[in-house]
């Protein structure tokens, strides 16, 4: 049995480069991008009105002058015109080019416009002001954003603007999640006494979505030859399988078997943790299965996690295992955070304690609730939750007010 940071660490330095794709700017959203976006010119590329109103020149206004005939109008999208004379103004129009001869642009909330004539009313006017100068906010060359950033809304109008209509992002890895167990059965099936709906596999497939991952699920009998022809099929056809189910100690736990006998190198198979303890993370490369997949080999070896069967167990190790070995793959930098324990906790086992906790804002730090549940089989638990606060194994009372990492999943 190995420690929970021991665990993260082989996790971590087995991750995997996935490679690169281009896909439309616009079905980027969720995913990391792999080029550096530059402006491809000045941002603005123009002096830009920032608000509707007239455009003068200051130096008129510095001498005196209040009441200016409206020479012509400058509308958003058109050409640039001149300002012909001095004493005269421009009507603009929030984002127009700003006239030429014209600095100052003067809002229509502090005019009175009459006959043609366009009168100044308070005297606190600056030179310069509601323009948007050229090249303020970033100049042609200069980084827009970086690679290995995770694209939001914000970054679409940033693509947008500089005309990329394709981008590259990492590639996403291929994955099979797989649950075991013969007392399971479908979600629309009415289960008999001894049988459970299958819920982890959906739970897992959810918890993929949010990192923008497809996968593919498959349910598997507790029949140790259908599970290795099966497994041996999907550890050359995917770049990831996930498990839940069938890696503890039972008689009917074939994983572990079936892995070995595959040639899935066993990196560790138990976490000194609760919940989530009998945990299997392995490897194997694809020249390592049967011999009639030998001209079908893929560049990454296939990483291999299997899950407990208890949902919480499965749930706490996708997010605290599974999630920064993704981020890790594609390049992804994600911090930390941390929550205030909101009430004295006692927990006495030799192991990491993954406690699920509601977390609430007060006086701007988060601050974590422990909420009781019933072990580790009690998935109806997680709908009244948000978090899980991670408290170490080297002492068994925590007290209200220390800080510990936290995992959210809301």
């Amino acid at each position: 049995m190995i420690s929970v940071q021991e665990a993260k660490n082989i996790v971590l330095n087995s991750t995997q480069d996935f490679g690169v794709e281009e896909i439309p700017f616009i079905k980027s959203v969720g995913r990391i991008l792999k080029k550096t976006i530059v402006a491809d010119r000045d941002f603005p590329p123009f002096n830009r009105v920032s608000m509707d109103g007239i455009a003068i020149d200051f130096q008129s206004f510095k001498n005196g002058q209040r009441s200016f005939k409206i020479e012509g109008i400058q509308a958003a999208g058109s050409e640039q015109i001149t300002l012909n004379n001095s004493a005269n103004c421009i009507e603009v129009m929030t984002g127009a080019v700003l006239p030429n001869n014209a600095n100052t642009v003067i809002r229509y909330e502090d005019l009175e416009i009459k006959n043609g004539f366009a009168k100044i009313i308070p005297e606190g006017i600056c030179d310069a002001q509601n323009i948007h100068n050229k090249g303020k906010d970033g100049k042609i060359g200069d980084v827009l954003i970086e690679e290995n950033t995770l694209i939001s809304a914000a970054e679409i109008g940033v693509l947008a603007t500089v005309g990329k209509s394709f981008v590259k992002v990492a590639k996403q890895p291929k994955v099979m999640i797989v649950s075991t167990g013969d007392e399971l059965v479908g979600v629309d099936e009415i289960p008999l006494d001894h049988q459970i709906r299958r819920s982890n596999v959906f739970t897992l497939v959810s918890l993929l979505e949010r990192l923008h991952i497809p996968s593919e699920t498959d349910h598997i009998t507790d029949d140790k030859p259908i599970l290795k022809s099966k497994i041996e099929t999907y550890l050359q056809e995917y770049d990831v399988l996930l498990f839940s189910g069938a890696v503890s100690k039972g008689k009917y736990d074939f994983l572990p078997e079936v892995f070995d006998e595959l040639g899935v190198e066993k990196l560790f198979h138990t976490v000194a943790q609760r919940p989530g303890k009998p945990f299997f993370y392995g490897r194997v490369a694809s020249l390592n299965v049967t011999e009639q997949f030998v001209n079908q080999t893929k560049k990454n070896e296939t990483i291999v996690f299997g899950f407990p069967g208890n949902p919480i167990s499965t749930f706490v190790n996708c997010l605290a295992y599974f999630y920064p070995w993704y981020y890790k793959s594609v390049g992804l930098e994600v911090d930390e955070e941390t929550a205030i324990l909101g009430e004295d906790v006692t927990f006495k086992p030799n192991l990491e304690y993954f406690l699920q906790v509601k977390l609430e804002s007060k006086f701007g730090h988060l601050v974590a609730f422990p909420i009781s549940g019933n072990g580790s089989g009690d998935l109806a638990s997680l709908v009244k939750t948000d978090a899980f606060i991670q408290l170490p194994n080297d002492k068994t009372e925590f007290k209200k007010g220390e800080v510990f990492p936290i995992i959210k999943y809301r």
